[in-house]
């Protein structure tokens, strides 16, 4: 798929952004798998768009369908003020100062661990009839979902065997959401941007119902979708139109590059003139 997004009628060029819009942002949402990352892996310059937005005193939150565990990490070692988990089930903030880490999450440990045994019905149904599929590796670091690799660990599965996947998470009365990499899977009623909202509230003291037009989110795949229908600055890295039939909230732009250069080039229209 070429980079180039001339030929794209339902999203915005990001390059036409205007000034007036971007120069008010004040903080930046970023999925993680393939937003910022490149074949999983993170290169140096999107670390280095990230630390220039925290140096022009700009928030940068990760929001992502990861586990726990690499949130744990994520808000310890990265550049980042805080982040949001497991689609939405939990959000993380490292204190470096106090060298302590604030959890909150939207049920508690006894909902958590019920959870987690319905979930292993959804599993052995999954790996048992779809061939190919996998339990996601950092599934030991998950706190309340149940994630299936589709392209991740795995070769890549046929669209049929994804929606399989879906379909099996939805016969036991789970949520599912499809990422680049995986199937995610939960019980509640929650998705990214409710516990955006949450986060900001009482780790920033922002409404983000009267901020958002201050708050630009980047992204790359239909559990993104909440996210993109929301924010006016919504904005997709170029690989989302592989996705775009299945989205159902598209954003209003769309960055020229793929993956973590199309999270640079929004960085750049960010601060230019800053």
């Amino acid at each position: 798929m070429s980079s180039s997004v001339d030929h794209i009628t339902t999203l915005r060029p990001l390059r036409l952004w205007p000034s007036e819009q971007r120069l008010r942002v004040c903080g930046v949402f970023a999925d993680i798998d393939d937003t910022l990352t490149d074949d999983g892996r993170i290169r140096s310059s999107v670390f280095e768009a990230m630390e220039r937005l925290q140096a022009a005193g700009k928030l940068m939150i990760p929001i992502t369908g990861r586990s726990a565990g690499w949130c744990d990490m994520i808000a310890r070692t990265w550049p980042v003020d805080a982040v949001v988990g497991e689609n939405g089930a939990l959000y993380f903030r490292y204190d470096s100062e106090l060298r302590r880490m604030h959890r909150a999450f939207v049920d508690p440990p006894e909902t958590r661990s019920l959870n987690r045994r319905r979930l292993e019905a959804v599993r052995d149904e999954v790996l048992k009839t779809v061939a190919g599929a996998a339990v996601a590796a950092d599934q030991l670091y998950r706190e309340t979902d149940l994630a299936i690799d589709f392209a991740e660990d795995v070769a890549l599965l046929p669209a049929a065997s994804i929606d399989a996947i879906v379909a099996a998470f939805e016969r036991h009365g789970a949520t599912a959401k499809i990422s680049s990499i995986h199937v995610n899977g939960w019980f509640g009623d929650y998705d990214k941007l409710t516990m955006t909202k949450r986060m900001m509230q009482e780790l920033f003291d922002v409404d983000l119902d009267a901020a958002m037009e201050t708050y630009a989110f980047i992204g790359d795949s239909p559990n993104d979708a909440p996210m993109f229908g929301y924010f006016p600055n919504a904005v997709g890295v170029a690989n989302l139109m592989q996705f775009q039939d299945q989205c159902p909230m598209l954003p209003e732009w769309i960055t020229e590059a793929p993956r973590g250069d199309g999270f640079v080039e929004l960085v750049d229209m960010i601060l230019s003139g800053v």
